[in-house]
């Protein structure tokens, strides 16, 4: 087992882990300390099948019911249900009709999976079966790395306040099944957690954003609220703190999902991306 940093503040290669078969518990012991010390790790050349995802994932903790079973994207496992349950299918790809994924080809904003729910999900895993000869690329960057180098002045404030994450749009700016659309921040559904919350593994402070659109921090007048997201926002994501994935075939990723804030580069519509992904039931939020 070998790891390799990528980025300069998230990120790590993983080399020697087959994860097709049941892993190790030394394996399983380097893979979360490598996804607690970096954030991400991405291992190549795996060859899993929906079954196999589900269970290397769940050597990490309870499985997550997906998001596409729920009904707000595309589910795996035809009819496997307990597949279709806990794989969901991110992709473009349309057949008789209909999109066998969900999130499409445009781009993704930055964002942490979930984050409108009390508990969001610890960490994720996604897996590449189809990818586009251009385009589609994955950005990650670091929530510890952007609450450690806030001013100190601003770092303080932060600490007293709590954001609301808004639930009415996924990452494709896409509006969830079932939502009543408004705009107004002051009155979407969603969930109130501590703008800097502690890691429940970790122990570590970060900055928990979730996502940008319709976010409110709790108690301010809606414009200082904006003002003063648009500056945390503006120093967390920068093209010099994060790192960017470029897909092959048999890529896995696994992330910190509370630790780590991701995004996705639009690819041509006319080609195709096929992800499937897991993720581990996470615990509330302090």
């Amino acid at each position: 087992m070998r790891v390799e940093p990528l980025g300069e503040f998230v990120g790590a290669d993983i080399d020697g882990i087959d994860l097709s078969r049941p892993l190790r518990e030394e394996e399983v012991d380097f893979l979360r300390y490598a996804v607690s010390r970096y954030g991400v790790v991405r291992l190549r050349g795996q060859q899993l099948t929906d079954r196999q995802l589900m269970a290397m994932s769940g050597q990490f903790g309870a499985l997550d019911v997906s998001p596409g079973y729920a009904g707000s994207g595309g589910a795996a496992g035809g009819e496997d249900d307990e597949v279709a349950k806990f794989v969901a299918v991110i992709s473009n790809v349309v057949e008789n009709g209909k999109p066998i994924g969900g999130l499409g080809d445009g781009e993704a904003v930055w964002h942490a999976d979930m984050t409108y729910i009390a508990s969001p999900p610890a960490m994720c895993a996604l897996y590449a079966l189809e990818v586009p000869p251009s385009g589609g690329r994955t950005g990650f960057l670091s929530l510890y790395h952007a609450f450690d180098t806030l001013p100190p002045a601003l770092r303080e404030r932060a600490a007293r306040l709590q954001l609301k994450h808004d639930a009415t749009y996924n990452s494709a700016g896409e509006v969830r099944r079932g939502v009543v659309v408004s705009d107004d921040p002051r009155h979407t559904p969603g969930w109130v957690h501590p703008l800097v919350a502690t890691h429940p593994r970790s122990g570590r402070k970060l900055l928990l954003l979730g996502r940008r659109r319709n976010a409110s921090i709790v108690g301010l007048p809606l414009d200082e609220s904006e003002e003063l997201l648009d500056r945390l926002w503006e120093h967390t994501a920068r093209d010099d703190a994060s790192w960017h994935q470029t897909w092959e075939v048999g890529d896995v990723i696994m992330w910190d999902n509370v630790a780590t804030m991701h995004r996705r580069d639009s690819f041509p519509s006319d080609t195709r991306r096929v992800m499937h992904r897991t993720q581990i039931l996470g615990s509330a939020l302090a």
